[in-house]
């Protein structure tokens, strides 16, 4: 019995040293696991840590300009109607009956040919009114001088008083008074027949009839317009920061409505002041027309080129972009983007391009187009040929740097 008792405290201890190295080794592990998490989150944070940052923005060499010196010439346009300052009305200078009208609108005339003829009999009986007034004027006044001459003789032999003399005198001088106003209303009356002609003012074309043959005329109606083509003016409003600029006798270019080929016009006339309201003043062209190609009336385009004396720094247009009313571009400077503020001048849009008055130099690299979501401080670098100047520019400074 003591041996069985004795063999089973012996399994006893056993087990119990077996189970407790069992704990231990759950416990070592656990720790041992514990242990090397942090390590393994540490491992994990600093492969997260350790990403590659993002690639560079590429802009190829098309994409990014330096600012260019260039001259840029001001471009004033204006457009408008031709106008004929030869044009002249023809009018009725008395009352009468037009008894006929020989031209018709288009009708080419010459200076002083006759237009029409009126019916001017009530002119005719006035004039011989009025030479029939100075017959009786004339035959008073004659009648007054030899009776004063007749008075005279007898006044220096003393047969009649100075004061009769006087008296003759008086009645003289009244009948070449009334002898010359009778003439005077004569020669009114002569001229007023005279301008009853219809006869052309000017050499031109009829522009217009305003009277019909029958009709009854008055003094002053309208009867018909003529025009001379062969000048022709335009007008248009130019800003008084350029007025100064232009001169009587400056070139201009004009294109006239259903014509490819532009023409030459000068400047004739420059107005005295601005337009009321207005900080515009008139400049009026004057344009040849040989052979009436023109007509009045055709609409006209006129390009006044202003000469640049100077060399600016310039940017093709579509490099500056606004925002809240402040002009900016984008600049790659030492690998990264940069937005600047800048001062613009003059635009040309012909050539497409503006002004850069503060903000830039001439080495400076500028995106030359307008790009979306672009974020200041983000890498950029410019892809170029390698036979290419900017590239060469761009390696140059990135070699200097």
């Amino acid at each position: 019995m003591k041996s069985v008792t004795k063999r089973r405290v012996l399994w006893g201890v056993a087990g119990l040293a077996v189970a407790s190295l069992g704990t231990w080794g759950t416990l070592y592990a656990t720790g041992e696991a514990r242990a090397s998490a942090p390590a393994e989150a540490s491992k994990g944070a600093g492969a997260d840590k350790g990403e590659k940052p993002a690639p560079p923005l590429k802009f190829t060499a098309e994409e990014v300009v330096r600012p260019e010196s260039a001259a840029m010439p001001a471009l004033i346009e204006f457009s408008g109607p031709l106008v004929a300052p030869g044009t002249a009305v023809v009018r009725s200078k008395a009352n009468g009956i037009l008894v006929q009208l020989n031209v018709a609108e288009g009708s080419r005339v010459k200076a002083g040919q006759t237009l029409g003829e009126l019916d001017l009999e009530e002119l005719r009986y006035r004039v011989a009114e009025r030479q029939a007034n100075v017959a009786s004027a004339r035959a008073q006044f004659e009648q007054a001088e030899k009776s004063f001459k007749a008075n005279e003789d007898l006044a220096r032999k003393n047969f009649i008083a100075s004061t009769a003399l006087d008296s003759f005198k008086a009645n003289m001088e009244a009948t070449r008074g009334q002898l010359m106003a009778a003439q005077a209303q004569l020669e009114t009356a002569q001229v007023g027949l005279k301008q009853a002609h219809l006869v052309a003012p000017i050499s031109g074309v009829v522009s217009k009839r305003y009277a019909l043959p029958g009709e009854k005329l008055s003094p002053e109606q309208q009867l018909l317009s003529i025009v001379d083509l062969s000048t022709l003016e335009l007008a248009g409003l130019v800003g008084t920061h350029d007025i100064s600029r232009i001169q009587p006798g400056m070139q201009v270019q004009v294109n006239v409505e259903g014509d490819d080929t532009p023409v030459k016009a000068i400047v004739s006339r420059i107005a005295p002041a601005a337009e009321p309201g207005t900080r515009s003043i008139v400049v009026t062209l004057t344009l040849s027309n040989p052979g009436e190609r023109y007509r009045a009336g055709q609409y006209a385009q006129a390009q006044l080129q202003l000469p640049d004396p100077k060399e600016r720094l310039t940017l093709p247009t579509g490099a500056v972009t606004g925002t809240a009313g402040q002009q900016q571009v984008w600049l790659i400077e030492q690998g990264v983007l940069v937005r600047r503020s800048v001062t613009t001048g003059r635009s040309d849009h012909r050539s497409g391009r503006v002004e850069i008055v503060r903000g830039l130099g001439v080495k400076d690299l500028v995106l030359a187009a307008r790009f979306d979501n672009l974020r200041e401080g983000a890498k950029a670098e410019v892809q170029a040929p390698a036979s290419s100047k900017l590239a060469d520019a761009v390696a140059s400074d990135v070699a200097v740097k």
